[in-house]
């Protein structure tokens, strides 16, 4: 043990095991590990404590050290009286404090966690948690909502479950988080149930509910790093969708990493991206060439790519994919060339994403990514000496732009799956690809708007803009901003204001929004006005040099 760790396990213990008691949360109530268990699992439990920060790129980007150091003491003093997998559990907790999707301990991949799965499989849907397939014995609960699980409600079940899970962002969360509501150990580590063997799941079928009790149904399938592959049929269980003939386009080949379809109906080619890696018959760069030699010489009016199922891979190899869409003018165009994301695209995916963002027309469409621009990746194992579990940490910083601070791709049309079109076999994000017209920009709506004569007419086109479920996930506050700034350079400064202001009421804790309101104020000759914005500003972010230079020459001319 390291006289760093040594010391903070002295100081910290006492006030742990306090606070356990004081708060309710000593373990559940079960038979703990052996004591011979004891000294290994803390063993395990240092060794993971000394490893994480020397390997990780920056361990403590999104805690503090004294964070870290404390939640590893309250651990030691727990693990006498926890069972194997409460510590298991707890340790993954330590792991996705961390703050980061490629940082983590897994149960969804590491068989030497070994945890179980009851016999249903479920999904977070724009509508609800359903179950979306399950074993054949219990098809009574295909499409049922599930509305409690154990003792909390479905929302609780999921705001207990995310602290476990390493995640870049809150759609890592909403992917992970199904698996590890269907397995017991899960369930029982976080208090949700008393009994593994007999959980009580609250569901409800066609508006009425109904407790039912599940037995664990065997190991849960442990999931591949790259390619999202959970919606594959299994032997001896029925999905919601019904037989596996009837698949849509984007569930029809999952394992296959890459390949396309000429769809003649719309003109369209659609690609499925799944895994950045070259498969044994033919390398990325290979049918890059393939696929854009057909996209010149066929009829081609419309390009989709669908990244809703590629994890990531080898990031180096995007490149003849990008270029290829980069140098086709023929789709790459607004209105022509879409791009489909989810809370499975991540990793070398996200790069791909961030790439297409910068360097082409593409819209894209579905539901936020699971990755973000700015980003720790390529994760390393740490194996621990006993149990042999494996703790992954990030070991390089990945940086787009660093002041990007968006915490996914966010789509340009909201296109998010609902139970009953998995149910139908629908797909509404490529239908939208396919058939949908490009939405119009908000500044384009806005500036035929904005008016001196009406200082309202603009803030309720704003309004209907923002009711419109097709963007759902569309930041206003670049547009904006930039609109706001433009109606300046035409000195339509009344205009402007309005503008900003929509921006800082849609954004209030912007303070660029704050900032830019303020300027304007400014050169309007509002300087009482433009010092309230420009002090909001500065309570937002007191980093905010051009309001901290503007303040000062105001309160000078005061």
């Amino acid at each position: 043990m390291s006289p760093r760790f040594r010391g903070a396990l002295l100081r910290i213990r006492g006030l742990a095991l306090a606070l356990l008691v004081g708060s309710g949360s000593l373990p559940i109530a079960a038979l703990p590990i052996s004591a011979g268990d004891v000294p290994k699992w803390r063993e395990d439990l240092r060794h993971m404590a000394v490893e994480m920060p020397r390997r990780h790129k920056n361990l403590f980007h999104s805690m503090t050290r004294a964070q870290f150091d404390g939640a590893v003491a309250v651990l030691d003093e727990r693990i006498p009286s926890l069972q194997r997998h409460q510590i298991i559990v707890e340790m993954a907790r330590i792991a996705a404090m961390v703050g980061d999707g490629h940082t983590n301990i897994a149960p969804t991949r590491d068989p030497k966690i070994g945890f179980r799965t009851y016999p249903i499989k479920l999904y977070l849907f724009q509508d609800g948690l359903y179950v979306r397939a399950a074993a054949r014995e219990r098809a009574d609960l295909l499409g049922a909502r599930v509305v409690r699980i154990g003792k909390a409600s479905a929302d609780e079940a999921y705001a207990a479950v995310r602290g476990i899970i390493g995640r870049d962002n809150e759609m890592d969360g909403k992917y992970f988080a199904p698996f590890l509501l269907a397995m017991p150990e899960v369930l029982h580590a976080l208090g949700l149930i008393d009994d593994m063997e007999r959980a009580a799941f609250t569901v409800e079928v066609r508006g009425r509910r109904k407790v039912v009790v599940l037995a664990p149904a065997g190991p849960a399938d442990l999931l591949p790093p790259d390619t999202d592959t959970s919606w594959m049929p299994k032997d001896g269980w029925i999905d919601a969708r019904g037989s596996p003939s009837s698949d849509p386009l984007w569930l029809r080949d999952p394992k296959n990493k890459f390949w396309f379809e000429y769809l003649p109906a719309s003109r369209a080619v659609y690609v499925q991206f799944n895994h950045v890696g070259n498969k044994d018959t033919e390398t990325v760069a290979d049918f890059a060439r393939r696929l854009f030699a057909f996209v010149a010489e066929n009829p081609v009016d419309r390009f989709v790519l669908d990244l809703r199922l590629n994890r990531g891979g080898d990031g180096g190899l995007n490149r003849p994919l990008l270029l290829g869409i980069i140098k086709s003018d023929k789709i790459d165009r607004r209105g022509k060339l879409f791009t489909l994301i989810g809370r499975s695209t991540w990793s070398a995916a996200q790069m791909l994403v961030n790439e297409l963002e910068e360097y082409t027309q593409t819209l894209f469409v579905g539901e936020p990514s699971g990755g973000k621009v700015n980003s720790y990746g390529d994760s390393r194992k740490i194996t621990l000496p006993n149990s042999g579990i494996t703790v992954r940490v990030s070991t390089l910083w990945w940086q787009g732009d660093e002041r990007d601070k968006r915490p996914w791709m966010a789509p340009d049309i909201a296109a998010d799956l609902t139970f009953d079109d998995y149910r139908a076999n629908n797909d509404p994000a490529l239908r939208v690809a396919l058939d949908g017209t490009p939405p119009t920009l908000l500044a384009d709506v806005l500036m035929e708007t904005v008016s001196a004569a009406d200082d309202s007419a603009a803030a309720e086109q704003y309004r209907r803009w923002k009711a419109d479920p097709r963007n759902a996930y569309v930041d206003p506050e670049p547009e904006l901003i930039d609109l706001g700034y433009r109606l300046m350079g035409l000195n339509r400064l009344p205009e402007a204001i309005q503008i900003f202001r929509i921006a800082a009421e849609a954004s209030p804790l912007s303070a660029n929004a704050h900032d830019s309101l303020g300027e304007a104020y400014l050169q309007h000759g509002d300087r009482e006005l433009a010092i309230r914005s420009y002090e909001r500003a500065l309570t937002i972010d007191p980093r905010m040099d051009s309001s901290k230079a503007a303040l000062e020459k105001l309160r000078a001319l005061r």
